[in-house]
């Protein structure tokens, strides 16, 4: 993509400059999307991007530009603008002489593809949707089913002073169903969208006929559901992505984005009890061909398995580099930028909590009147805080250790920290799901996960 010669220039002449670091991360990515609605193709669109960030650090001070043209020419000209910007243009520094000293990263292949996305055609893509599309058509008050696959090529190249080369081919692909559902004026709708750092095999790790199926029973499910009760009771959140809660309303609290600012409540805490002792929460981005995994992370060192709270105890922060320099805390590989337009921050990648010894069905047994949050849906967090309201999307009520009727409308309101504080029990079947997440650095696909949790009590929105 860049040669070592060109990137050696670019990022001497930074040091000569009086950059204290200097890195380049250089991308070309490729996105696809096909969409089936109503057994019919609606679009069929491809698009090639490629470009460079440069990113300069003085000190704790950073600035950074971006490019897309990668010629010599085109990376001196962001360089110059940096260098302008803090007063630092024409300065020859010492540290800018010598050469560099390149230690390469290889890509090991820990994601490959067992079945690349160029070795099928647009027919087979269509046939796929087409399938997940007749999935869905599982009773007459299906009226609306929408398919779509989702499809991403990206090769990263990323270098800096210290001596780094990290090169790594990045693939995923996403197949998502909506389905609607109506009868008379009411309308309701499921959805469901698998997704992983796969190939085409994504079709034989979830077949297209069953996805569309899962989204059609949701969509029922809520058709005939009633109003939620509103209150304060216990709640048995469902695996998978209900997660999500505490992904947005506790793991944004433990990024040095916050942490750094100490815009976060969880700001030196490390060693404090912070949760349950039912708690275990980690970050792990090695997870082999997760939907947030990666070998090395946007500032090109090793992703790493980060346990956050273990047991109840803060353990560890997401540190990346400008959130190490300013606390103290060791870089943990999590250096994530939507793309070459984005300078890196720290993010999350597949965030969980870990599974516990329970069955789920003794975690329902234990409720006398509670609700069953089984699958969630889009929420609201307040930074810093972590304060949340978070949808529904498929609910129970549980009755005498028994789930009953559905209902539809449930809204969870609380605080992340204290949610946490109270979960008494985790269950058995951890599972994670895909989704994406959107910060400083844009939007990153990340995994969000857990078992079945009981959590002792959250404010249930809903129909009083």
């Amino acid at each position: 993509m860049l040669s070592p010669d060109l990137v050696e220039t670019v990022l001497r002449q930074a040091l000569e400059g009086g950059a204290d670091f200097a890195e380049i991360y250089a991308e070309r990515s490729r996105k696809r999307r096909m969409t089936v609605r109503s057994g019919r193709l609606e679009e069929a669109i491809s698009g090639l991007d490629y470009g460079a960030g440069l990113r300069l650090f003085f000190g704790t001070e950073v600035v950074y530009a971006y490019t897309n043209d990668l010629t010599q020419e085109g990376l001196l000209e962001a360089l110059e603008t940096l260098l302008r910007a803090k007063g630092a243009l024409g300065r020859v520094d010492a540290r800018g002489a010598g050469g560099l000293d390149f230690r390469k990263t290889l890509p090991q292949g820990l994601h490959t593809p067992k079945v690349p996305l160029s070795e099928k055609d647009k027919r087979f893509r269509l046939e796929r949707l087409l399938e997940a599309e007749a999935g869905a058509r599982i009773s007459p008050e299906i009226k609306q089913v929408e398919a779509s696959l989702q499809e991403w090529e990206q090769e990263v190249l990323i270098a800096n002073t210290e001596g780094t080369w990290a090169e790594e081919k990045r693939v995923r692909t996403r197949l998502f169903v909506l389905a609607v559902a109506q009868e008379g004026a009411e309308v309701q709708t499921g959805v469901a969208a698998p997704g992983k750092s796969v190939g085409l095999e994504l079709f034989q790790l979830y077949p297209p006929g069953e996805v569309g199926a899962k989204a059609a029973r949701q969509a029922l499910t809520n058709l005939r559901a009633k109003p939620a009760p509103a209150g304060t009771m216990p709640v048995v959140v469902g695996n998978g992505f209900g997660g999500v809660i505490f992904h947005e309303a506790l793991g944004h609290l433990l990024e040095t984005t916050s942490v750094a600012k100490k815009a976060s409540v969880l700001a030196d805490r490390l060693g404090e009890e912070v949760a349950s002792p039912a708690v275990t929460y980690i970050d792990d981005g090695t997870l082999p061909h997760a939907w947030g995994s990666t070998e090395v992370d946007d500032e090109g060192r090793p992703t790493e398995r980060t346990v956050l709270i273990e047991r109840g105890i803060l353990k560890s922060y997401m540190v990346d580099r400008l959130g190490h320099l300013l606390t103290g805390y060791p870089m943990t590989g999590s250096g994530r930028r939507q793309d070459y337009t984005f300078a890196p921050t720290s993010r999350m990648r597949n965030t969980y909590i870990a599974p516990g010894d329970q069955e789920v069905e003794d975690l329902i047994a234990g409720v006398e009147f509670g609700l069953y949050a089984k699958e969630m849906g889009g929420g609201q967090v307040k930074p810093g805080s972590g304060e949340y309201n978070f949808a529904v999307q498929e609910g129970y009520l549980i009755r005498k250790g028994r789930i009953e009727e559905p209902v539809r409308g449930a809204m969870l309101v609380g605080k992340g920290p204290e949610t946490i504080r109270k979960v008494v029990a985790v269950a058995k079947d951890w599972e994670n799901a895909p989704g994406m997440c959107g910060s400083l650095s844009g939007m990153v696909p990340v995994e969000v996960g857990q078992p079945h949790v009981l959590v002792s009590e959250i404010v249930v929105g809903g129909r009083v």
